[in-house]
This record gives C-alpha cells, sequence and structure tokens, in this order.
C-alpha cells in the first residue's frame, strides 16, 4: 500500500482516543487524528518520531492523521509500526489478490466484508474476506493487527480486552465447525515483531478462545509487513512472510507487566 504525502514530527500525546498532538520539524504544535480505537499499548510512547498525512480538505476537522510511529529496539535499531487500524485490510487485500499468502493463494474472486451467518450464532456477522474459486471453494477470512511487542521481546494480540475478537473467533469455529475453511490472519504491522501470541496477560478469555478456534478447524497465520522508505521518508508499506504463532506462550508475571 502506498502512502500519501507524510510529513515527520515528535509524539507529544494521545487522548481522548483519537486525538495526538504533535511537535513537527518546524516547531509548530499541530493536533492530529488518531485512527485507532484500541489501547495503542506500547507504541503510544511521546518523544519518538511519527509521521503524519496532511490533508487540505477544508471540510475535515483535522487537518493532519497520524499513519506511523518509530520506536527503539534493545539492538539499538528503530522500527515502524503502523497505529491506523483502517490501513490493515488494504495492506492484505493487495497482498491476497497478489497471492502472495501462500495458503490463500489460488482463489478466483475475492469479496469484502463478508456477510455471514452460521448455525451456532444467533445473529449474522461480517468477515473481513470471503474468497472463492470453483475447485478450492470458499475461505472466509479475519484479519487483526499486531503491534503489542512486549519487553519480553515477542508481539501479542489483543492490546486490550477484546470481546470483538473472542466473537470474531466463534464465528470463525462455527464456520469451520460446518465444513468451511475459516482463517484468522493476524497482520503484524511493527517491523520490529518477529511471532505472535495471544496475549493471556491481558485477555485470558481471548487466549483460550484462540485454543478453542484452533481445535475447531480454524488456521491461524500471521505475515509481518516492511516499510519501503525513499530518502528517509516512509513511502509504502506491504506484506511480507508468514511469522510463527503460539498458542502456549504467556508473558512471564515476573516482567511487570500490569
Amino acid at each position: 500500500m502506498e502512502y500519501p504525502r507524510l510529513v515527520p514530527g515528535t509524539l507529544l500525546r494521545r487522548y481522548k482516543r483519537f486525538l495526538a498532538d504533535v511537535r513537527l520539524a518546524d516547531g509548530r504544535e499541530v493536533t492530529a487524528h488518531c485512527p485507532n480505537t484500541g489501547s495503542m499499548r506500547a507504541v503510544n510512547v511521546p518523544g519518538c518520531r511519527v509521521w503524519l498525512a496532511p490533508s487540505d480538505n477544508p471540510s475535515r476537522k483535522l487537518a493532519w492523521t497520524w499513519e506511523l510511529i518509530e520506536l527503539p529496539q534493545s539492538d539499538g535499531s528503530l522500527a515502524f509500526a503502523s497505529v491506523h487500524t483502517g490501513r490493515t485490510n488494504r495492506i492484505v487485500e493487495e497482498a491476497l489478490r497478489a497471492g502472495q499468502v501462500a495458503p490463500l493463494a489460488g482463489y478466483a474472486t475475492l469479496k469484502r466484508e463478508a456477510k455471514v451467518a452460521t448455525e451456532g450464532g444467533a445473529a449474522s456477522s461480517r468477515l473481513d474476506f470471503r474468497l472463492d474459486d470453483p475447485l478450492r471453494g470458499t475461505a472466509y477470512v479475519e484479519v487483526k493487527q499486531v503491534t503489542l511487542k512486549e519487553s519480553d521481546g515477542h508481539g501479542y494480540f489483543p492490546d486490550a480486552v477484546s470481546e470483538r475478537g473472542r466473537r470474531h473467533l466463534g464465528v470463525l469455529g462455527d464456520l469451520a465447525a460446518q465444513g468451511h475453511r475459516a482463517v484468522l490472519l493476524f497482520c503484524v504491522a511493527h517491523t520490529g515483531i518477529g511471532d505472535v501470541a495471544a496475549a493471556a496477560h491481558l485477555d485470558p478469555a481471548y487466549a483460550m478462545a484462540l485454543g478453542e478456534a484452533s481445535e475447531r478447524g480454524v488456521e491461524i497465520l500471521a505475515h509481518g509487513c516492511r516499510v519501503d522508505c525513499r530518502e528517509g521518508v516512509p513511502q509504502v508499506i506491504r506484506l511480507t512472510g508468514a511469522l510463527p504463532v503460539s498458542l502456549t506462550r504467556q508473558l512471564d508475571i515476573a516482567l511487570g507487566v500490569d
């Protein structure tokens, strides 16, 4: 996915969920839209460099959108993390259409926001993608963005209690039980994360539901992301290779996680 023109700044604070104050390189302080409803645990780090997309649309309340943050890593390097959750499905869709997610390559058609009604569910739900092929049948895919890297160096999902995430796992499990192909795809939008596990220390019910979904036949995949820059400015974010997923790893409480 190609970014619009991005401008660097320094994060001052994120507040009221959808607002972030940023100091631009020229010294101006601006308020940007924060397109992320989650806790942003470990990616809401004041003092770090962030990248904003400007807009000249006069009807917008805020002229800036927060896209990326650069986070220091234990080896002294910097990692990019996408804070714009609205970009995630577009990143994955581009990769699916290009056949770059090997287990999901070869389907003839792709439909976004697929409505499903399962026998085990009281009401219909929507999943991110439906893939169809005359020979391969149908695959339902739900995408989750991962940006939480904890102090043990591993990636985790979710970054807070997620009832919606558990509900999606139930829908996928019901579909798998009916004989459909059901897939949960973690889009790891943090270039410093090398694997993913359920965040049992934050949402033990989700960790249990993930294990149950796997036992019911839900395929659980994870793919990383890469950010390509030109002259130091991020230009493109794209899905990369598969990453390991652990259904059993838990963060050591001794690390001081709340």
